[in-house]
């Protein structure tokens, strides 16, 4: 047998908490979604002037950091570089773009963040930064 760290809700909580007072410290909107290892939503928020397109954008980033074990942008990057679509995956909620990764614990993936409704690089830092809270 081997053992597997799963992510709690308090854990969901820190880094989605990490992130939205970063937004609100600097006055922004954005969605922010935080996953299981599976990419099973565990927790979302939607900050104030935060577009509605956004609220799929943030949970799919998180889903395709999750899944494929490596930041969104990096599974884009791949499928430009190798001339292939996102589809190939079998799942339409596979995304390319910065702002969705992965949760490690323990050098183990435990889920994944993502953060959509800013430019990219933005998304990006804060998903980051939401990452180093766990």
């Amino acid at each position: 047998m081997h053992q597997v760290h799963v992510l709690s809700h308090a854990d969901a909580l820190r880094v989605l908490t990490t992130i939205q007072q970063q937004l609100e410290k600097e006055n922004k909107g954005a969605a922010i979604a935080v996953v299981d290892a599976q990419g099973e939503l565990m927790a979302f928020l939607r900050t104030d002037d935060c577009r509605l397109a956004s609220i799929t954008i943030a949970i799919n980033k998180a889903f395709t950091a999750a899944r494929e074990r490596q930041e969104s942008k990096a599974v884009g990057q791949s499928a430009l570089d190798n001339q292939w679509p996102l589809t190939n995956y079998g799942d339409m909620r596979y995304l390319g773009w910065g702002g969705g990764v992965p949760l490690i614990y323990e050098g183990k993936i435990v889920g994944g963040v993502g953060v959509s409704g800013l430019p990219e690089a933005e998304d990006m830092v804060l998903a980051r930064m939401g990452a180093a809270a766990l």
